[in-house]
């Protein structure tokens, strides 16, 4: 089970500072094994640039390429890096237009795969940074493009900490759950646990949701091939949600904390249902 500490605190009050490795040791007493940290193995300074202009240039190997300017401080400011407001990056996608908002890797910055950014001459230009896909932030498996802000509901101020922004920041412990310890496959069960060991405050998100006034209607259920003849389900519970937009951009807290849990992003609904099941350990599915 990878517990992100970021949703794991929004249940049991974490030690300030605390790490992956600070948590699994407290979850080792109660009787949990450790497995291991995850991160998205980034570091900075990863900013949110605005592209100023750019102009197309054909190279002789066929490859038509962008050279940007992109501002990535407000006027004046020193940037991320100590280095100027506006920059000069090549870029080879060509999925945006001036005044998009977009993430920029400046020199120093080191994405996954130890992939180190530094300013360097290519295409007849110094590149002094790059602008950013969501696959080589490590966010999903999206290669067809750098990633426009914009997209996912985002319009930050120039010059904001991407990783922050994006919730890139955070890292995920990983238990592994022994066969008596089911509950532990949510991270309310994980809470409890910590709060077991340590003494902190355990807050049971059950005891948030809002109880349904509804009367409800019957559904009939069969187990056509029960296990040494006892039926495996006695309830099915349901629920309708309706102006749902199924086309809606799934937040990008909800897409870190599902791939750091291990789980990749598909679509608003799915991922809503994935994220309650990793969040209560109750598997649900959305039916349409």
């Amino acid at each position: 089970m990878r517990v992100p500490l970021s949703w794991l605190n929004e249940y049991v009050e974490l030690p300030k500072g605390s790490t992956a490795d600070s948590v699994m040791a407290e979850l080792v007493k109660v009787g949990l094994e450790e497995e291991g940290s995850h991160s998205f193995s980034l570091v900075g300074p990863i900013v949110v640039g605005q592209v100023l202009e750019f102009v197309e240039e054909e190279q002789s190997n066929g490859k038509t390429i962008r050279w940007c300017q992109v501002r990535v401080a407000p006027a004046g400011a020193k940037a991320a890096d100590g280095g100027e407001d506006v920059r000069g990056i090549v870029c080879g996608a060509r999925n945006f237009e001036v005044n998009d908002k977009v993430v920029v890797t400046l020199p120093g910055a080191v994405l996954p795969g130890d992939f180190k950014i530094a300013a360097r001459s290519t295409y007849g230009h110094v590149s002094d940074g790059m602008i950013a896909s969501a696959r080589e932030l490590g966010i999903s498996d999206d290669h067809e493009g750098i990633l426009r802000l914009s997209t996912i509901g985002l319009d930050p101020e120039v010059g904001t900490d991407a990783l922050e922004l994006l919730h890139l920041a955070d890292e995920a412990a990983e238990v592994n759950v022994t066969p008596d310890r089911g509950y532990c496959f949510s991270i309310r069960g994980i809470a409890r646990e910590f709060s077991h060991a340590t003494g902190a405050k355990f807050t049971d998100p059950i005891g948030l949701v809002t109880p349904v006034k509804a009367d409800g209607f019957v559904v009939k259920i069969s187990d056509a091939a029960p296990i040494r003849g006892k039926v495996g389900s006695t309830k099915f519970v349901v629920r309708s949600a309706s102006n749902v937009n199924a086309q809606a951009q799934t937040p990008a807290w909800m897409v870190s904390r599902l791939k750091l849990a291990g789980m990749r992003s598909i679509s608003i609904v799915v991922d809503i249902t994935n994220y309650v099941m990793l969040e209560l350990g109750q598997p649900i599915h959305a039916y349409d």
